[in-house]
């Protein structure tokens, strides 16, 4: 597959991975420890923020702006014993963002991205292309009207008050 116009490239991804492991750390230091000019982790760090893939300094990264704007969910049912390696098979797939245990309908809640829902049919053959897991229901996100947040969580924990 060519890569997006909107991709990054590996030096945004050691930058990027940098800031999530120490998101502290200063533009001098990125560049010493990156072995590339001040100038152009600052040109880089612009460059994201202003394409939206870094949204902060944690740093929150955007799917859609990294070429993956499908996001869909997968609710799995999984084999007797089969936890641990549908986990580890999980975890090998680059577009799952995140895995739950659940209780109800399935096992498991999977969030994963796709660059198009054509490539998401691919991503889903990959889930579930495992002998633990023995049905998926997917269903596509059409739009994320309250991402996830923290700071309201934050807010009411500093002001003492409960729901």
């Amino acid at each position: 597959m060519p890569p997006q116009p909107d991709a990054i490239d590996a030096l945004d991804g050691k930058l990027i991975r940098l800031l999530a492991e120490e998101p502290r750390i200063g533009v001098l230091e990125c560049s010493r420890r990156l072995q590339v000019a001040r100038g152009t982790v600052q040109a880089r760090l612009d460059r994201l923020q202003a394409r939206g893939v870094i949204g902060g300094f944690g740093p929150q990264v955007d799917p859609a702006a990294l070429g993956y704007p499908v996001t869909a969910f997968a609710t799995l049912e999984i084999s007797q014993g089969q936890g641990a390696d549908v986990r580890a098979h999980l975890a090998a797939v680059p577009e799952v963002l995140e895995l739950h245990t659940i209780t109800g309908h399935g096992d498991m809640l999977v969030r994963i991205v796709a660059r198009s829902n054509a490539d998401l049919q691919r991503v889903i053959d990959r889930v579930v292309g495992f002998d633990g897991i023995v049905r998926a229901s997917t269903a596509i996100a059409l739009e994320n009207p309250v991402p996830f947040r923290i700071l309201p969580l934050v807010e009411q924990a500093a002001a003492g008050s409960g729901p």
